[in-house]
Order: C-alpha cells, then sequence, then structure tokens
C-alpha cells in the first residue's frame, strides 16, 4: 500500500511538470519555425525581415489571454535591429497590430525614415493607428487585397481628441469645466503634432497638395478609430500601395496562434481547393 501511494504522488507530480513544461516546449518549437521561415524569406528577397505582431496570446498553460499593442519595448528592439542592418541593406517588416503608443510608433517611424536602403511593410491583415504611421513612413506598403489600414488621429484616454474640439466647439466655454478645457488644450497640441508628422513623411514621397490632402483625412477625425482603410479606399485618397505578399508572410502567421478557445467559432478543411465544385473529393483523390 504505501509504494502504491508513492507511486500515485510520483505520477501526479510527473504530471505538473508535464503540463508546465509542454507550454515552453511548444512555444520553443513554435519560435524555431519561425526563425526558419524568416530566414527563407531573407534569402529569397535579400533583406532583414523585422516582425512586429501583435496577437492574443495565452499565458502559460492557465489559458489567460493576454492583448498585446506597441510598446516602448518595441520600439527599442526594432530600432535596435535597424541599427543592426547596414545601410545598404534592404529592411522587410511584417507588421500586424491594432496599434499603441504613438511615441513607440513614431519613433519607428523615424527609424524607418532614416535607413538608406529600401523598406517595405507587409500588411497580411491590418495594421491599424500607429501601425498605419509605421506603414506610411516605409518606401513602399504591400497589403494582402483584404487587409486594412486606419486612421492615425490621436486619441486621449476613451475620447477622439477631434471629438473634444468638436464638443468646446458647439458649447459655451463659461458651461463647461476647467478639466474638459485643459483637455481640449491638449487634444488641440496632438492634433497639430500628428498632422505635422504625417505631413512631413507624406510630403516626402508626393506633391505637397497630395500629401496635405492625405494628412487631413487621415488625422482629422472625419472617422472613428476603427475605421477600417481597405485597398481600394487608400488608393482613391492617393495612397500608392501594392497587392500581393509572399507566401512566406501567411506562413508566418500561421505560426502566431490565437489563444485557444473551447469552441472554435470557424472551421474549414485546411486545405486549398483547386475548383469551385468537389474541392474535397480532388483533393482526397
Amino acid at each position: 500500500m504505501p509504494v502504491d501511494g508513492a507511486l500515485f504522488f510520483n505520477l501526479i507530480w510527473l504530471f505538473f511538470l508535464f503540463s508546465a513544461l509542454l507550454p515552453m516546449l511548444h512555444q520553443r518549437r513554435l519560435e524555431q519555425a519561425r526563425v526558419r521561415i524568416i530566414r527563407s524569406l531573407e534569402e529569397k528577397r535579400g533583406s532583414r525581415v523585422i516582425t512586429l505582431i501583435h496577437r492574443e496570446e495565452a499565458l502559460s498553460f492557465l489559458g489567460i489571454p493576454l492583448r498585446r499593442f506597441i510598446t516602448i519595448e518595441d520600439s527599442e528592439q526594432i530600432l535596435r535591429a535597424i541599427r543592426l542592418t547596414p545601410d545598404d541593406l534592404p529592411i522587410d517588416i511584417i507588421l500586424h497590430t491594432p496599434g499603441g503608443l504613438v511615441l513607440a510608433a513614431e519613433q519607428i517611424a523615424h527609424a524607418i525614415r532614416k535607413h538608406k536602403a529600401k523598406v517595405t511593410v507587409f500588411v497580411p491583415h491590418y495594421a491599424m493607428s500607429g501601425g498605419t504611421l509605421i506603414a506610411l513612413a516605409a518606401d513602399e506598403i504591400v497589403m494582402d487585397e483584404n487587409a486594412v489600414l486606419g486612421p492615425v488621429d490621436p486619441q486621449l484616454g476613451n475620447y477622439p481628441a477631434a471629438s473634444i474640439l468638436r464638443v468646446v466647439e458647439q458649447k459655451d466655454k463659461n458651461e463647461l469645466e476647467d478639466a474638459t478645457l485643459i483637455m481640449a488644450d491638449i487634444a488641440a497640441k496632438a492634433v497639430t503634432q500628428l498632422k505635422l508628422l504625417v505631413m512631413d513623411i507624406l510630403s516626402a514621397k508626393m506633391e505637397e497638395a497630395k500629401a496635405a490632402e492625405i494628412t487631413e483625412a487621415l488625422t482629422s477625425g472625419q472617422w472613428t478609430h476603427d475605421y477600417p482603410i481597405t485597398v481600394d479606399k487608400l488608393e482613391k485618397l492617393g495612397l500608392p500601395v501594392t497587392v500581393g505578399l509572399p507566401r512566406e508572410v501567411y506562413q508566418l502567421m500561421e505560426l502566431y496562434p490565437q489563444s485557444p478557445q473551447r469552441r472554435p467559432s470557424v472551421w474549414y478543411i485546411p486545405v486549398p481547393y483547386r475548383g469551385r465544385r468537389g474541392g474535397a473529393r480532388e483533393q482526397e483523390e
């Protein structure tokens, strides 16, 4: 009986040890697969590949979701990668992010502009807010045909800066609290600063009139901050984009899975179909 009890507790201990190590081993395999694809893309394009990919990930085996955004740590890492890149070596940035800190995105944008060789940004799904600012700084934006960018109008807490300014314009200032007026002053400065930055980035690529028009559209608050600007809309605005991503970009995105859910909301057979009818049968044959 004592032997059986000891064996039982040993099995329990091994189970918890395995449960703790399995996510680490899985993460290690993912990282190795990512490195292989990144290296393959670098050799194919003769460039340094930098990824800025933010997905909702799970922490350890507890399944706690972690939402990620552009942070100062991201900008530090990207700036270091750019510093380690020779001036004559092109840079490819794979960008998938909801945005984040303006300071961090602005630092990355400045570093991209200063790199002497060509910088290409690949957008497989979306690059919103600060992600759009980074994309604007690149020499070329390459997108999936269904990918989107977003407005870059500044946000103060939970409110768009442009909306705060409109409220102040519509109401008598004597009816407003001092805190609201202070927020309006900060909002005006934020809008001006971001317009100057975007204008500076775009005017280096196109005529000043067109750059001013695009800057106004992206920073004025005419859209909600999460408004998806599609490839067609970008082209109508006059912002040059290229459609068609290398297959390695899609392969890499597969290696950044979302946190697992108890009941997946999307199901499909994960193989390409050659024809419009009978695709599954063709694959089986």
